[in-house]
């Protein structure tokens, strides 16, 4: 089994209803299951902003899912939330992002391990410490001090008794 980080977000619909289905989706895959799931969090899109606001969480999952086969996985579930990619960094129903697996670093042209912009989004970075505070990049660099070079950026809890940080 190898440690896998996977960063959720929607805003588009019943972004909540979406993410839950989403968690609960991912802990019935074949060779998947969830360790920790963080709260959920609401923050201010990146690029086009004449969209709503991001709703966040970030899963620890146990997974004897290759990498490869973990985003393929992930992207059906986005299909069947109605992702549609109609702009880069647009709005979307669902968005599933494998954010590290194991220690390893992985370059191909539809996968990039650790994911590309971990290091640089509150949004991503302050779940996923919520819920493993001794994570670093396989490089050994502190997630912890990522995330302190992205306290401007605004994001904030999000209670929504729907949401449980226990799925």
């Amino acid at each position: 089994m190898t440690d896998a980080f996977i960063g959720m977000g929607s805003n588009l619909g019943d972004s909540v209803a979406l993410l839950i289905d989403a968690r609960a989706a991912i802990d019935q895959l074949a060779g998947c299951r969830i360790v920790a799931s963080s709260s959920l969090y609401r923050s201010a899109p990146i690029g086009p902003q004449d969209q709503p606001d991001y709703f966040n969480a970030v899963l620890h999952i146990d997974t004897s899912l290759s990498a490869s086969e973990l985003l393929t996985a992930l992207q059906y579930l986005e299909q069947q939330a109605g992702r549609v990619r109609i702009r880069h960094w647009g709005e979307r129903t669902l968005d599933l992002d494998i954010l590290l697996y194991g220690e390893q670093i992985i370059s191909q042209a539809n996968l990039q391990i650790p994911h590309p912009r971990l290091t640089e989004r509150a949004f991503v970075l302050k779940p996923l410490l919520e819920i493993s505070r001794q994570t670093t990049l396989p490089d050994g660099q502190s997630l912890t001090t990522c995330c302190t070079a992205t306290a401007d950026q605004p994001i904030c809890l999000h209670h929504d008794s729907r949401w449980s940080i226990t799925p």
